[in-house]
């Protein structure tokens, strides 16, 4: 039996992903109504515009959207956005907000997309998703750059602790080449390992940001 689990949430008008950043503006470019007069057998065609910021729903960081001469989108490989081997890490806040390097000590991740379920994601749309949200250290990060994780996603408001003014998880994974999804959903409904992964954005030159459709695919029962 072969299960497809969308991990990825909606993007709607107006939304807030990240506290200060505008939420996308989602409009018809050409309506039905329009299209309808250039066609002579009641053919009629949407054509819609969408206006937002890179940082909009679940979106892959790649490592130019922190360093300048990083890989922008258009460089990712789909080898490394696409099909990957995933496992599910589980933190509850409740245990603290900081996921340390603990919580990966007995996983083998080479090349494999790390998921971290939170249950943050069951705040997604509140006040409350904006703050005081799980994270990882910087501990941790190191020690997926050291046992050669491929990606690493996260089910909260973002991969660092934003209470303060550094990010040194995107500084230490995307320095390695190590791909970020933020923003997740549906984690819980994944098992432990035997899925695979993907989360693939367009080919955009000059962006290290976008929005992503993320799911997995799980063999068996």
């Amino acid at each position: 039996m072969r299960r497809l689990i969308d991990l990825s949430h909606d993007i709607v008008a107006g939304m807030t992903t990240y506290k200060g950043l505008p939420g996308p503006a989602i409009c018809d470019y050409w309506t039905r109504e329009q299209s309808a007069r250039n066609f002579s057998d009641g053919s009629s065609f949407q054509m819609g515009r969408i206006d937002m910021v890179s940082n909009t729903g679940t979106y892959l960081d790649a490592p130019f959207h922190r360093f300048e001469d990083g890989d922008d989108l258009s460089a990712l490989h789909l080898s490394r956005i696409a099909d990957l081997p995933g496992l599910v890490v589980r933190h509850a806040p409740e245990r603290g907000l900081a996921v340390d390097a603990g919580a990966f000590a007995d996983i083998e991740c080479a090349g494999r997309a790390v998921l971290v379920d939170t249950g943050w994601s069951r705040h997604w749309g509140t006040d409350a998703y904006l703050s005081d949200h799980p994270f990882l250290t910087a501990a941790a990060a190191e020690l997926l750059v050291a046992r050669g994780a491929a990606l690493v996603g996260i089910d909260s408001h973002n991969i660092d602790d934003t209470r303060g003014t550094t990010r040194p998880v995107h500084r230490i994974l995307l320095g390695a080449d190590i791909l970020i999804c933020e923003h997740m959903t549906n984690l819980a409904t994944l098992p432990d390992d035997n899925f695979r992964f993907t989360a693939a954005p367009p080919k955009i030159c000059g962006m290290g940001t976008f929005p992503v459709c993320a799911f997995a695919v799980v063999e068996g029962r």
